[in-house]
């Protein structure tokens, strides 16, 4: 009987930052097939002694799952580790077919995106109350197209927060997208490289006017995420709206509002 293949999510770059349920994983493993260009290879630090590993930095879609398919007829335990979260431009549904018309089970361990760990780095916020509650996540066409009706200007027009993935050489593409979609030249842009990654993280604060400038300043052109939100600076901000959540004079389930107050919550 074939082993199991579990696609784990690495994590943004910090080997700390992988789920315990992947490192418990990894430290079982019999192969461990990784992406080398984008996962540091700490993150195979947790294999056990013995253990296949293969960077796959060179690999087509097929050589990498001929190999997983021959390693799964040798061992119980075989893992595709990914950069980020794997169903996040991680080529999960055009893997696990082959999988499964080869009748060789195979699941999912999450991981930290990127869009995450920038925010997380930079001490902001991907939500805010009476700002915005929604979080879009996308890139703009490069040699992989957009499908119709997501093209940046459409989904900017949202003025909500915007995680830009692999677009960091497209960054004027970005700017002009904003720019179509309304948003000022002041508007704070975030954009940070190799978030996490031990000792090679950047991070870089600018407006939609001068990011660019300022990105080519610091020689970012590769591994970075691009953050466009209304919530970017709030910490500084004089006047911010409390969460209703937690707001004494709201209801929930939880907890009671203080007496003679009103309102209720659903939360």
């Amino acid at each position: 009987m074939p082993g199991k293949i579990w696609f784990v999510g690495a994590g943004p770059g910090d080997p700390d930052l992988i789920t315990v349920k992947g490192r418990k994983l990894l430290e079982q493993a019999g192969a461990i097939l990784y992406a080398g260009s984008l996962v540091d290879q700490a993150a195979t630090l947790y294999a056990p002694k013995g253990c296949a590993i293969r960077d796959s930095k060179d690999m087509t879609l097929d050589e990498m799952t001929a190999w997983l398919l021959d390693q799964a007829s040798r061992h119980a335990i075989v893992i595709r580790l990914q950069t980020g979260d794997p169903g996040l431009y991680g080529a999960l549904i055009e893997m696990t077919r082959p999988l499964t018309a080869a009748d060789v089970e195979w699941a999912v361990v999450p991981g930290v995106s990127s869009a995450m760990a920038s925010m997380a780095a930079a001490g902001e916020t991907l939500t805010l109350p009476e700002v915005t509650q929604t979080v879009i996540l996308t890139r703009v066409a490069g040699r992989t197209p957009m499908p119709e009706g997501e093209d940046l200007e459409a989904l900017a027009a949202h003025h909500c927060t915007l995680c830009i993935y692999l677009s960091i050489t497209l960054l004027h593409v970005v700017q002009n997208a904003l720019r179509a979609a309304d948003w000022n030249e002041d508007a704070p842009i975030l954009v940070v490289q190799k978030a996490s990654w031990p000792g090679q993280e950047k991070i870089v604060r600018g407006t939609l006017a001068d990011i660019k400038q300022k990105c080519q300043a610091e020689k970012i052109g590769s591994q970075a995420m691009i953050v466009a939100s209304p919530t970017l600076g709030a910490a500084k901000w004089e006047d911010l709206a409390r969460s209703k959540l937690y707001d004494p004079t709201f209801t929930h389930r939880f907890r009671k509002a203080a007496k003679n107050t009103a309102g209720t919550a659903n939360d």
